[in-house]
């Protein structure tokens, strides 16, 4: 597994939002990156909880920090597992009294809350290298 960073939320030509995980031993311009088209709501949580931002209200991922606190549970690292016909799939990885739990979830909740809680993102090989493209920014 590759262990990534958020190097940025962006727009297509379309309009869409995309997340954009970088290795974090990878340079900008350098090695490869991971784009994977999410919504716009999940793009302002990301958003959010990279720039220390504070809101008003809760945001969903937010919801779910304070419910795993409640429970005495807490993320210990997610991954964005497989990719099929386009779409990506994730897991969280929790730590709770009844041990380790693994929790399948879309990319872009997994790196939400990963990014609020302070949790390691991996990427599984096969789908960095199935879907990661050249970093060309400069």
């Amino acid at each position: 597994m590759i262990r990534v960073r958020v190097a940025g939320v962006a727009l297509d030509p379309t309009g869409q939002h995309v997340i954009l995980l970088k290795p974090v031993d990878e340079l900008p311009g350098q090695g490869r990156i991971l784009p994977i088209w999410i919504g716009q709501q999940e793009a302002t949580s990301i958003l959010v909880a990279v720039e220390g931002a504070s809101v008003p209200r809760p945001l969903a991922h937010d919801l779910m920090r304070s419910l795993l606190d409640s429970v005495d549970a807490s993320v210990t690292g997610v991954a964005v597992s497989r990719i099929d016909e386009g779409t990506f799939y994730a897991e969280v990885t929790l730590s709770t009294a009844r041990g380790e739990r693994v929790v399948d979830a879309r990319p872009s909740d997994a790196v939400a809350l990963a990014s609020r809680v302070g949790a390691p993102i991996w990427v599984v090989d096969a789908v960095m290298d199935d879907a990661g493209v050249e970093d060309t920014v400069t």
